[in-house]
């Protein structure tokens, strides 16, 4: 019998276990993938918002300012990169100079620091490649940079070192009541729980609707973006967004933690909860947006282009509360939800260790080893570590620099990767200009050795996704 059982090992429900698991209890986290983050966090502008755009009074400025001011903090303990970049949004419209001074006037309320309006000259002192066209701009210092894939690891990987439960290629399909609670059914398996935490982006609506008797909706919200090389990430130093729209906070240009520029998302709404493609039409709305805040984006550049989906429930509102007895809601969480998860594991891991009456644990491991990184080391110690372990002279991984090494402790340490996503998200290898073309049959080498399986039974993401579909002599 567990504690809990959260559903979706996202940001939000890796934040949850990470929280929880400073409680003493037995926890779970139930998810459909082979991976944690192979949902919405995968594919979100990683982005820490200042916390200017939520409307004063909601749950979502709540938790975005409380969000913002922990990252920096999480990071440490997690070790994982967090820069403080700052952000502007910029108006090239006198008409819009209007919703400038109401976001400013709304950051105010929501006590967000340092909110300066800044004159277009004054902008592009700060960033000369803004466009001529901006009259003004609203400049947050603490608006914020970093890996949404690093950190959904290494808040699981956290979790997992403080006693979490992971359970992977385990979709829920029933949730019934119990006498303790309640039974989950996963995977061809039946979990008991106390509670259960429902933290399943896109598919939170099924779950709620299973069990409580008002229904909710959600809306798949896609988002393309374009992702460019590290050739182009002086272009911009700050987070560049435009004044606002019906569908949120519009085409953004930014740097990325790992040195890349990012252009999108667009918004669209949508009813297919899978539908990640990107399209024709997105893109070029990429291409065409990213111009008006930002001059010669050098989307010539771009070296990938994707599509992530945001979960957009009507109230417009995250929706975090008891929705049934020991039944939690964590759903409707779009942006800012990735700077919201420190705050959304916080106030519901307090809410459910309230309820079930949980006490705190004494030996709660708080940080976290990341993966070591030659790159960072003087030439002195990056020689003394390949006399030791001459996998970290071996570099597979060209365009990134990524060594075996790394990889190797990308596969072996807890919640290891399975998958050629998996070691691109934790190492990067593949990411690169490139996108794989050279590094993917060592990798895929790698991983069949360290799993000891078979190089046809490796895939990209889990399932049927195998990378070969045969041998060529079988053919002849």
């Amino acid at each position: 019998m567990y504690d809990a059982v959260i559903i979706g090992a996202g940001v939000s429900g890796c934040a949850i276990a990470r929280e929880l698991s400073m409680y003493e209890g037995k926890f779970c986290v139930l998810e459909r993938e082979e991976d944690v983050c192979c949902g919405t966090s995968k594919a979100n502008s990683g982005i820490v918002h200042a916390g200017h755009d939520a409307v004063h009074g909601t749950l979502k400025a709540k938790l975005n300012i409380r969000g913002n001011e922990r990252m920096e903090q999480l990071a440490q303990e997690l070790d994982i990169p967090f820069v403080r970049n700052g952000s502007l949004v910029v108006c090239t419209d006198e008409r819009d100079r209007a919703k400038l001074e109401q976001l400013y006037e709304n950051g105010q309320k929501n006590k967000v620091p340092g909110l300066t309006i800044l004159s277009g000259e004054e902008v592009r002192k700060l960033e000369p490649n803004i466009t001529e066209a901006a009259v003004a701009a609203l400049y947050a210092p603490t608006g914020g940079i970093i890996c949404p894939f690093e950190l959904n690891i290494a808040m699981a990987e956290n979790a997992c070192a403080n006693g979490v439960d992971f359970r992977f290629q385990a979709e829920v399909t029933e949730i019934r009541r119990s006498a303790g609670g309640y039974e989950v059914v996963a995977g061809g398996c039946t979990y008991e729980t106390k509670a259960v935490i429902n933290a399943a982006g896109v598919y939170a609506d099924v779950f709620h609707n299973m069990v409580c008797s008002d229904k909710i909706h959600i809306t798949p919200r896609r988002g393309e973006y374009m992702l460019m090389d590290k050739q182009a990430s002086t272009h911009v130093r700050r987070t560049i967004f435009t004044v606002p729209g019906t569908y949120g906070k519009g085409v953004l240009v930014t740097p990325t933690v790992h040195g890349n520029l990012i252009a999108g998302p667009t918004a669209l709404d949508i009813e297919d909860k899978e539908a990640t493609k990107t399209t024709l039409d997105g893109l070029a709305e990429v291409r065409n947006k990213s111009g008006l805040a930002v001059r010669d984006v050098p989307l010539g550049q771009v070296i990938t282009s994707f599509s992530g989906l945001r979960a957009h429930e009507r109230g417009g509102d995250f929706i975090i509360r008891e929705s049934a007895e020991r039944f939690f809601d964590c759903a409707g969480i779009e942006s800012p939800g990735l700077t919201s998860c420190p705050a959304i594991g916080e106030m519901v891991a307090e809410m459910t260790a309230d309820r079930l009456a949980l006490h705190k644990k004494e030996d709660y491991i708080t940080r976290r080893r990341g993966i070591l990184k030659p790159d960072t080391l003087s030439d002195e110690e990056r020689n003394d570590l390949m006399q030791r372990d001459p996998a970290y002279g071996n570099i597979v991984c060209r365009c990134e620099m990524i060594t075996e090494g790394e990889i190797l402790d990308a596969v072996r340490r807890p919640l290891g990767a399975r998958t050629m996503d998996g070691v691109k998200r934790r190492t990067r290898a593949g990411m690169g200009r490139c996108q794989g073309g050279f590094c993917a049959p060592k990798v895929m080498e790698i991983l069949a050795r360290e799993l000891g399986v078979g190089l046809l039974d490796i895939t990209k993401s889990g399932g049927k996704s195998t990378m070969l579909t045969g041998r060529d002599k079988e053919r002849l």
